[in-house]
């Protein structure tokens, strides 16, 4: 095993649907390739249940293709490379009483099979630092809580060498991020600028439903006391924005995500959010940085990954994915 001493780090955020990715963290990872890290996706499932939420797109012969386009452009907006862990989107459920999930989805996926597919990953690509999401999901999206889930069981498995050796050689990752996009007080200050804006300029252009969408988010429950760290991502900021409009199904690009001004954002909050879960390294907070702590760690160069059937790998795909 060659280890290296250069500052360069990987790391991999598990997402669970492509657009995931664009609107959680998706500054921080552009910044970290363009440091010379080496930055992964890993979604668990191809979004194809995903409503077309972008009022002037039109209709969609094939879904999961579709979506599958739009990730890889994202990916290659953002400089990161891109697997999928190759499950089926469970889909939003509504109503009251909820209906039951489809069959054969990722929610209700066998949990330990879904654990050995993210094992499979972690000891391939050998991350120094994953991304995930809280026990709530970010929000109770079914695929979300699924994606804390396996993530949790699969840091201690994925360095036990007595887990499925054959999945690869066992892998220690040093530090456990949820993100954290939905900050309140961010939200806050953001809609004392916007209606100013309004107050103040005669002829804005800032529509009144959008303002009242930006109240909505600032109304979330305030997540903020958990934060441990905060990345200073604001030259990054149209990258991440330009990443979110490549999932054009999903982003109508004049929507409430791109209401406020980048030069607003970057003066009244500059960064994303994130809460150090689990570490194996020491570290001090505030962090303002998702390596730190991990300086004296020797760098490992990742390997390639052994040859298992498709049940086991899923699909994996640099930028651009494949279809399963």
């Amino acid at each position: 095993m060659q280890m290296s001493t250069s500052s360069r780090y990987r790391l991999l955020a598990i997402h669970a649907h492509p657009d995931d990715e664009s609107s959680k963290g998706a500054a921080t990872m552009a910044r970290y390739s363009d440091e010379g890290h080496q930055v992964r996706v890993l979604t668990c499932t191809g979004g194809e249940r995903g409503d077309i939420l972008n009022p002037n797109y039109g209709e969609v012969d094939d879904m999961i293709a579709t979506r599958h386009e739009e990730m890889a452009k994202a990916a290659s907006i953002l400089g990161v490379e891109h697997c999928w862990l190759g499950y089926v989107d469970s889909g939003l459920p509504e109503g009251d009483p909820l209906p039951p999930l489809p069959e054969g989805c990722f929610a209700l996926a066998d949990t330990d099979e879904a654990v050995q597919k993210l094992v499979f990953h972690l000891r391939s690509f050998r991350p120094h630092v994953i991304i995930t999401y809280d026990e709530n999901g970010g929000y109770p999206h079914p695929d979300h809580i699924k994606v804390h889930a396996i993530s949790m069981r699969a840091w201690d498995a994925a360095a036990d060498p007595n887990y499925h050796p054959e999945l690869g050689s066992a892998w220690e990752i040093q530090k456990m991020y949820y993100t954290h996009g939905f900050v309140s007080r961010r939200y806050e200050l953001i809609e004392q600028e916007l209606k100013a804006a309004l107050e103040y300029a005669e002829n804005s252009d800032i529509p009144r439903d959008a303002l009242a969408r930006v109240a909505r988010w600032k109304a979330l429950p305030d997540i903020y006391p958990r934060v441990t760290t905060r990345v200073e991502v604001g030259d990054w900021f149209e990258r991440r924005d330009d990443a979110l409009r490549a999932h054009a199904t999903q982003v109508d690009p004049d929507g409430p995500f791109f209401i406020a001004d980048l030069d607003i954002q970057r003066r009244v909050w500059p960064t994303e959010e994130f809460e150090l879960a689990k570490s194996r390294v020491e570290t001090e907070f505030p962090e303002t940085d998702l390596f730190a702590g991990l300086e004296a760690i020797p760098t490992v160069d990742s390997e390639p990954a052994p040859k298992l059937d498709g049940a086991q790998r899923g699909t994996t795909s640099d930028h651009a994915p494949q279809g399963h």
